[in-house]
């Protein structure tokens, strides 16, 4: 039998996965979801599995670190703190989400419980400092992986895979007998084809490391209290570990298939008319670097070195106008964009670095929308910190805690 304070517990950390599904699977497969390569049904079916997989596998080392790293005084993170540490995560995410925007996980997660730490004291200020100087750190290695990127290879990866938007769908779907069938829709060619299916693995690829990442997120406290560990029965059957992973990847999968539908549309339509391409570049990286991290135990905020990834990808490419010698004499002038990533169409070649005209490079707001991406931002900044200052407040002047 479980004890009605775990039960209350459990169904707070699905409250937390189910709003981590919401803003994860509208980062992952955004992209797919708006060129019209994937429904947002089938986004939410690869999300839920991938992000299994990748919390599964290498999500321990990120729940061992939220769990034990960040709070140095051993036995403090109880049943009773976890549940409150879960509930602010919870809370934080639900309201990026009803704004449609993917809030950082790992942020909210990991200030949640520094706020427990900073109202007892026993904050442990070296895997503080360790996480945030990754934080700083991975943006920055993204920002110039993407650099690289954008100015020697992007515009060849462009002409070669051309990946492109479309207003109707890929595929279609027969229905007439009892088994559907999947064909490809009328007009479509090969290029089309092989196009998509890079942009449905990258995305897989993205929830892998979602999951990776933002596992611990949804069940550290609890995983950290020693809360899911039976001695006897069908429960028995896993860990503590091995459960937290399960009631996880469970409620991130019902936040698939409801709430994400509008972080869905945020990431796919409204934000930006990024090609995508340049969408499978900057999930690639990030994507990349979220994993690798997280096999070491460090949670990444995969939304800010996605955006990184962005701005070096675009600057690579906007300093295509300009050689390096040129740039040493100071006789190049490049206009530096993210815009530039839309200077060609797809399939197009683009001209030799320092052949091209400042003039054909698009600005910025080409790109972006300014008011949308202005109220993403705000959002993604804010979330982490009422999670945080409510973590403290609470444990810091509620005194059922007894601290």
């Amino acid at each position: 039998m479980i004890e009605p304070l775990l039960l209350i517990g459990v169904l707070v950390a699905v409250f937390v996965g189910y709003n981590i599904g919401g803003a994860t699977t509208g980062v992952s497969f955004g992209p797919a979801v708006g060129a019209q390569v994937l429904s947002k049904l089938g986004a939410a079916a690869l999300m839920s599995i991938f992000f299994f997989i990748g919390g599964w596998f290498i999500g321990p080392a990120v729940v061992e670190t939220l769990g034990e790293g960040i709070i140095e005084e051993e036995g403090l993170l109880t049943l009773e703190t976890g549940i409150a540490v879960l509930f602010f995560i919870g809370l934080a995410l639900f309201l990026g989400n009803l704004f449609g925007v993917p809030a950082s996980t790992s942020m909210t997660a990991v200030g949640a419980i520094a706020g427990l730490g900073l109202a007892t004291g026993t904050l442990n200020w070296a895997t503080m400092g360790e996480i945030v100087s990754w934080w700083i750190v991975a943006p920055i290695i993204a920002f110039w992986i993407s650099g690289v990127i954008g100015r020697y290879f992007y515009t060849r990866i462009n002409e070669w895979v051309a990946i492109s938007r479309r207003d109707t769908s890929l595929w279609t779907v027969d229905r007439s007998s009892t088994i559907p069938k999947v064909g490809v829709a009328e007009g479509t060619d090969r290029r089309e084809i092989t196009g998509s299916l890079i942009v449905v693995a990258i995305g897989c690829y993205m929830a892998f490391s979602s999951g990776a990442s933002n596992v611990a997120n949804a069940v550290a406290p609890l995983v950290g209290a020693g809360a899911l560990e039976f001695d006897e029965g069908f429960l028995a059957t896993f860990s503590n570990m091995e459960w937290g992973v399960i009631i996880a990847g469970v409620a991130v999968t019902i936040g698939a298939f409801t709430i994400a539908r509008r972080t869905l549309e945020t990431m796919g339509n409204d934000i930006t008319n990024l090609p995508l391409t340049a969408a499978v570049v900057v999930m690639t990286v990030s994507a990349t670097i979220v994993s690798l991290l997280s096999a070491i135990g460090i949670p990444v905020q995969l939304v800010i070195v996605a955006t990184m990834s962005i701005v070096g990808l675009g600057w690579g490419r906007a300093t295509r106008t300009t050689t390096v010698s040129d740039a040493v004499r100071g006789e190049g002038d490049a206009t530096v964009s993210v815009g530039a990533l839309t200077a060609e169409e797809e399939g197009e070649a683009a001209p030799a670095i320092g052949e091209e005209r400042r003039e054909d490079i698009p600005k910025a707001s080409d790109l972006f929308d300014p008011s949308t991406t202005a109220r993403v931002i705000l959002i993604q900044n804010f979330v982490p910190v009422l999670a945080t200052i409510g973590a403290f407040l609470t444990f810091r002047f509620v005194p059922i805690f007894g601290f």
